[in-house]
């Protein structure tokens, strides 16, 4: 078999077994044994159980970027290519529920050098994101009133809601990726076309005083 393909077959294994295990909890031993595979050929294809959890976390995390980028068609209005974009995201998720579980939770819980790892997958998210609504934006109107400030402020929250809502979509029964895609795109696309519109919301008094 070639190494390539032998590397990725262990490479599934490790992120199985982290997913489920953890990364504390997993073991090389059980990595080799889900991977068919002796445990001296592990570390000599993929180092230590350190440098094994940090290509896990870059694998699928590349994984999953390029399937949030090409869920996203050209062309499309910006209500559809969020919807395609979040779409994308949480088939990507539910299909692949240990490789998230290796970016949302044990990546982040461990600290570095792993945390750094999910930081640029997830700034390249929100990178495309923002983008995404700044095009949202232009759309709406030639001279958009939204700052850039604020603009990459919402991809941050609607980034963060996403990850939250893909942890619980995976942990409840019954729920699939079109349906967390559109409670989030309900949540989240009437306060963006209302910002996009010139119509931010304002307390009460804040908005008498404008009146």
């Amino acid at each position: 078999m070639p190494r390539a393909v032998r590397e990725q077959q262990m490479m599934d294994a490790a992120v199985q077994t982290f997913g489920q295990r953890g990364y504390r909890a997993a073991s090389m031993d059980e990595i080799a044994e889900l991977a068919g595979v002796s445990k001296p050929l592990v570390y000599l294809y993929l180092n230590s159980k350190e440098e094994l959890f940090t290509s896990c976390i870059q694998r699928e995390a590349k994984a999953l970027v390029a399937a949030v980028r090409s869920g996203v068609e050209p062309g499309l209005t910006a209500d559809r290519q969020l919807w395609a974009g979040l779409r994308a995201f949480f088939t990507h998720t539910a299909e692949n529920p240990d490789g998230w579980a290796v970016l949302h939770r044990q990546a982040r819980t461990h600290g570095e050098p792993f945390a750094t790892e999910v930081m640029v997958m997830r700034d390249e998210i929100v990178a495309f994101v923002t983008g995404l609504i700044g095009a949202a934006a232009r759309e709406a109107h030639h001279d958009p009133a939204l700052p850039d400030r604020d603009v990459s402020g919402l991809a941050q929250a609607l980034v963060g809601a996403a990850e939250s809502l893909a942890g619980w979509a995976n942990d409840t029964q019954g729920v699939s990726a079109k349906e967390a895609a559109a409670t989030l795109m309900n949540f989240s696309w009437a306060g963006l076309e209302n910002l996009m519109h010139g119509r931010p919301w304002a307390p009460r008094a804040q908005a008498a005083a404008r009146a």
